[in-house]
């Protein structure tokens, strides 16, 4: 596994029976991995899986071995905010206009159905090509599941007053300011439970201290809590506690989170964008907003209504118990190996 450094982490290390790499920042990294390939550095391989992030390694150019690339979503508006205007602009370009033309005989893998949508509209890939396979998710988050005929109920596990979380870098495009000021609209409401909400945020980025301004102007230290990054058993914890992921992003490739959330018996109230649309399910393990009014209304219904509540935890686990890594690696591993076979035909 070749990627760039990393502060803090070794350069080298062997895990699990696999060498990792870590060389080159967010540029070098691209030519210094191409260039130990092709200097055999790496030793005999059998296949490569590239990881399109933004930047392909565009391994069409220097490598003859079976290949495919994993790409998790197109980019698009997304290179304006992390990158200055000429920049963003040239990566842009790259990304969708002159990268794909080098990738039409190279398998591609996303990780779901609106991805590969966009990966075929925007970036005019083949669809025949392009493969999706979901993300999996540790097992650390999983409850168990309510089997059937027993009294078992997920709201054992829940904290006695509504609590929703919201997890991620906290970043532009993940829009946390739009979450706490519909949190502090539902708290407006006169009715109990729904005025004693409580808000967790988690993670760390750039947009923290805007966000701790917002909470001033609001009055809202006692109801919003920024926790920063936690442990993953902290998080677990906190899923399992908590009665709705929420999430107002607008772009994301799945949404990790609302699936590791799912594994805990929590359902997710979230954005209605690609990624999200296929890591819920609509009114069964959560449900999707366009505008504020939906997103609080539905913030309302799963805090006042604790059977449909319920209903949506037992779906959001059962839905859970089809995704795993296992699942992922085989899938993964077959498109590679079909590649291989069709080289040899």
């Amino acid at each position: 596994m070749r990627t760039s450094h990393a502060a803090g982490a070794a350069v080298r290390v062997r895990r699990n029976g696999y060498r990792v790499i870590r060389r080159g920042g967010r540029y070098l990294v691209f030519p210094r991995a191409a260039l130990a390939e092709l200097l055999g550095r790496h030793g005999p391989a059998d296949g490569l899986v590239e990881i399109w992030n933004g930047m392909p390694f565009l391994s069409p150019l220097w490598t003859r071995l079976p290949r495919v690339a994993w790409v998790h979503h197109a980019h698009t508006d997304l290179w304006s905010r992390v990158l200055p205007r000429y920049r963003a602009a040239a990566g842009r370009v790259f990304e969708r206009d002159l990268a794909p033309k080098l990738y039409t005989r190279t398998p591609v893998i996303t990780l779901s159905h609106s991805a590969r949508c966009q990966l075929v509209n925007d970036f005019g890939l083949d669809r025949d090509r392009v493969h999706v396979v979901e993300p999996g998710i540790d097992d650390r988050w999983r409850v168990q599941p309510a089997r059937s005929g027993t009294a078992m109920s997920y709201e054992k596990m829940k904290e006695p007053a509504p609590l929703l979380v919201a997890v991620g870098r906290l970043m532009a495009y993940k829009h946390f300011e739009r979450v706490v000021r519909v949190v502090a609209r539902l708290r407006d409401q006169a009715s109990h439970p729904v005025r004693s909400t409580r808000l967790v945020i988690v993670g760390h980025g750039p947009e923290r201290d805007s966000l701790q301004r917002l909470i001033a102007e609001l009055d809202a230290h006692e109801w919003c809590t920024l926790v920063g990054r936690i442990s993953d058993d902290e998080l677990a914890a906190l899923y399992r506690r908590c009665w709705a992921l929420v999430s107002a992003s607008i772009s994301e490739g799945w949404g990790m989170t609302i699936t590791e959330a799912a594994a805990s018996a929590t359902p997710a109230v979230v954005s209605n964008i690609s990624g999200h649309a296929d890591a819920v399910i609509d009114g069964q393990t959560g449900h999707l907003f366009d505008a504020d009014d939906e997103f609080e209304a539905a913030l309302t219904r799963i805090i006042a209504d604790e059977a449909h509540r319920e209903r949506l935890s037992a779906a959001a686990v059962q839905r859970s118990a089809e995704l795993t890594w296992q699942r992922t690696a085989h899938d993964t591993l077959a498109v590679l190996a079909n590649e291989a076979t069709r080289r040899r035909r």
